[in-house]
């Protein structure tokens, strides 16, 4: 199950909620194996976050995936996910930073769950 955490400084309107879902669900064709009917999305909005002191628009992309993806296929989707926070939320790609987290283990489904 992969999941994605979207938090930024900025109050997003329901249509830019609507449209960060969907474009983190189109996303998922960048990485093999993965897909939109797997994902879960976090949407935090209006967060005090600073970058070196100073309070700024800001967002921070918490991308967690199941299993080992290679480098080629991240970068990918670390591009992409600038380019949709660029066009929907309006941040300059060099307000927005990702992070990838990879497990070997999930919990679902009331068990945990291995590769």
């Amino acid at each position: 199950m992969p999941y994605v955490k979207y938090t930024t400084t900025e109050t997003l309107s329901d249509a830019q909620r609507v449209e960060l879902k969907a474009g983190f669900g189109r996303l998922m064709s960048t990485i093999p194996g993965k897909t939109e009917a797997k994902l879960m999305v976090a949407i935090e909005e209006g967060d005090a976050m600073y970058f070196g002191g100073e309070s700024k628009p800001l967002a921070f992309i918490d991308a967690r995936f199941s299993g080992s993806i290679a480098f080629e296929h991240k970068k990918a989707f670390t591009e992409a996910a600038f380019r949709l926070a660029e066009e929907v939320c309006g941040l300059d790609k060099a307000s927005v930073y990702l992070t990838f987290s990879e497990f070997d283990s999930w919990g679902t489904g009331g068990t945990l769950a291995g590769r």
